[in-house]
């Protein structure tokens, strides 16, 4: 039987069971309950530190009505580095590899940002379909352009996840395999193959934690769009 690359991101199943659903709770156990005393631990502390700077981040090009989704954006980053981090782990599998997932966390987060918009403010969400200023003969031209480019946007939230992670995982599975291959027969080279795939890896966590802050910052400004 012939293995492919690719195999490792399919599903993974026990006993006929899929597991997808056990490694989208996994990361919620990591996370410490926060204390309820005056003085914390350092890994509270530290917590604590990296969630209000990440939440400062998404929500500084947000006006003030956007601040209601700050709990649910900064959640939804620290949820998704979670689960890139673990994916990088040896025997473990990447539910955001998959773009059926990703899509399902970018299409109804999108499509609340339109619903927001057309709810508080028709006309300048509305608005966004023409540019001020457009010749008349342009007029149903830019419209349709603008209509697309709009629904292009959930695509582009969850291809753009799916592709940076496959395939960083899959350029860190080519050189493993490399690197075991070339072992026995050209050491030095398997050296040097071995410090590319370290280097590559610390390169893939930085992926991970970007992409997931690049999803939620466009996330909050599809919204600034809109509130």
């Amino acid at each position: 039987m012939t293995l492919s690359f690719f195999d490792q991101f399919q599903s993974p199943t026990f006993l006929g069971i899929p597991l997808l659903a056990l490694a989208l709770t996994l990361p919620l156990l990591l996370f410490p309950t926060p204390s309820p005393q005056w003085l914390s631990n350092r890994l509270l502390t530290l917590q604590s530190w990296f969630i209000s700077r990440a939440t400062y981040s998404v929500l500084s090009p947000l006006n003030l009505g956007g601040h209601k989704w700050a709990l649910m954006l900064t959640s939804l980053m620290l949820y998704l580095i979670t689960l890139n981090m673990l994916g990088l782990l040896p025997y473990t599998f990447t539910p955001t590899t998959q773009l059926s997932l990703n899509m399902g966390l970018a299409v109804p987060l999108w499509l609340a940002t339109v619903i927001i918009g057309l709810r508080n403010q028709p006309t300048i969400a509305l608005g966004h379909l023409l540019p001020e200023g457009t010749p008349l003969p342009l007029i149903p031209l830019l419209v349709i352009i603008e209509t697309i480019s709009l629904f292009i946007r959930p695509l582009a939230l969850g291809i753009r996840l799916t592709a940076n992670l496959t395939a960083g995982h899959l350029l860190i599975q080519l050189i493993a395999t490399a690197t075991f291959v070339l072992l026995p027969l050209m050491p030095t080279v398997a050296i040097l193959t071995a410090s590319l795939l370290f280097l590559l890896t610390s390169l893939e966590v930085l992926v991970a934690m970007i992409q997931a802050y690049v999803l939620v910052l466009l996330l909050s400004l599809y919204l600034q769009e809109n509130v």
